[in-house]
């Protein structure tokens, strides 16, 4: 019996020094807790069956084709696509990773086109290089023409949010429900810019952090005056209503100039459209029957 006791003691402390050391450097309590949360499931622990259509077809072929689009491109180009989508909104799904994956896919895709059509010879090469650039260039010609056009929209809506926001902060409301109740209320990427600045209020940032990181989301130069001067007021410690009913005051002057620049453009603008389509057509209108009539006249004398 003492040696079966001896025995069972012995595999008890192995039993005891294996199971510490196989879990000695997994994390315990609210580590282990946070690390769970945090842990992502990659794609190769789940079953190719599971996986749905997209993920099994066309995420590893986009995985190889951006690998070719980021050999091509210079570096920062990754930088500069984050920057292009911020400006953008941040469309859909769409990442970084994804539009230089959808710019190598295109940039085999067309090239092979371009060599399809012109065969195979220095005509084909010629369209397979041609085409090549075209869908290598493409995606950065949409995104910055998504962000044009949603600038130019935030710089239309700036001035009525800014109305809004100066009433209610006059009618007595706090700025950050000011901000909320603007958010609820416009349309358009002002409405998501100030919902964006909340959440990162409410998330731990200082709200001159929310407002510079807006300023680093736009190119609209007055949003940056917008923010320039908010910041300066949290700082300073002035009275926030007095700055809004200032900067709106301030918006409304620069969007009126704005009208006007645009409506001393409008001449120069349509001077080549009346030269080119509208002129020939006024002087085939005019001159036309007296020229067929000269010609009537000149043939009769002969």
């Amino acid at each position: 019996m003492l040696i079966f006791s001896l025995i069972a003691i012995s595999l008890a402390l192995v039993t005891l020094v294996i199971a510490v050391a196989w879990g000695a450097g997994e994390a315990t309590g609210v580590a282990r807790s946070l690390a769970l949360i945090e842990r992502q499931v990659d794609t190769r622990e789940v079953g190719r069956a599971d996986l749905p259509a997209m993920e099994r077809l066309f995420v590893p072929l986009m995985a190889r084709t951006r690998g070719l689009a980021y050999r091509l491109s210079p570096s920062g180009s990754s930088e500069r696509m984050t920057r292009r989508l911020d400006l953008a909104g941040n469309p859909g799904n769409w990442t970084a990773e994804r539009i230089m994956g959808a710019k190598g896919g295109l940039l085999l895709m067309v090239a092979a086109v371009g060599l399809l059509f012109g065969g195979i010879g220095l005509r084909g090469l010629l369209f397979a290089v041609v085409g090549a650039v075209v869908g290598f260039f493409l995606p950065d010609l949409l995104l910055m023409n998504l962000g044009m056009k949603r600038q130019e929209e935030l710089r239309l809506g700036l001035a009525d949010a800014l109305d809004m926001l100066t009433v209610c902060v006059e009618a007595g409301q706090g700025f950050d429900a000011a901000l909320l109740q603007v958010a609820r209320s416009v349309t358009g990427p002002i409405a998501g810019e100030f919902a964006r600045i909340l959440s990162e209020i409410q998330i731990g940032k200082s709200r001159g952090q929310a407002f510079a990181s807006l300023s680093e989301r736009t190119t609209v130069p007055e949003a940056k005056n917008f923010v320039s001067a908010l910041v300066q007021a949290d700082r300073l410690g002035l009275p926030i209503g007095n700055v809004l009913r200032e900067q709106s005051n301030q918006m409304r002057l620069v969007r009126r100039q704005r009208a006007e620049e645009k409506a001393q453009k409008v001449p120069v603008k349509i001077l080549f459209p009346m030269l080119l389509c509208i002129f020939p057509a006024l002087f085939i209108v005019i001159i036309g029957p007296g020229a067929i009539r000269m010609i009537d006249t000149f043939s009769g004398l002969h």
